[in-house]
């Protein structure tokens, strides 16, 4: 299954940084399938769903502000079930949500995932000048790298059965 694996964000915004943090965190794993593609944007919407074609698999790894849970917080969610599907960089202010660019995609025939993870850490500082994390968001990083690599193993078994722990 042809997987990508994108950190969302912008590594001198702060916390904003942490899906960058990452994708760079998980390119240094061993275990990683083969088939699996880490990569860094800065995009969402339309470029974000262009960005997806041709893979079977996506898991997004972005901050998250929803002043609902404490900072460094970490989850999961299918795309669908993302409790606001515009947050993060899902959209921009001059694009349009990754759920209604999917469906757009969709509709002109691009082969685009069938299942998408959204992997979220709840954030604070995403707007400020910054390359390093606050502590909070840092301590979530190990979190979930650990949820990620889960949801890899998950879709490949073989992988599963190989793999007990995580080397780098």
């Amino acid at each position: 299954m042809k997987t990508l694996v994108i950190g969302l964000g912008n590594p001198i915004l702060g916390d904003d940084g942490v899906g960058w943090q990452i994708a760079h965190e998980l390119q240094q794993i061993k275990q990683i399938p083969s088939d699996v593609t880490i990569e860094c944007l800065a995009i969402g919407g339309i470029s974000l769903m262009e960005a997806l074609i041709d893979y079977d698999r996506a898991i997004i790894i972005d901050a998250i502000v929803t002043h609902q849970v404490p900072i460094g917080s970490t989850n999961y969610f299918k795309l669908e079930d993302l409790p606001n599907p515009s947050s993060g960089h899902m959209s921009s202010a001059h694009d349009t949500s990754l759920l209604t660019a999917l469906h757009v995609g969709q509709s002109l025939g691009a082969h685009l995932p069938e299942d998408i993870s959204v992997v979220t850490i709840e954030s604070q500082k995403v707007n400020e000048f910054s390359e390093i994390l606050t502590p909070a968001v840092a301590a979530a990083v190990p979190v979930a790298i650990r949820i990620i690599l889960d949801l890899l193993i998950e879709s490949n078994p073989e992988k599963a059965s190989k793999n007990d722990s995580v080397k780098r």
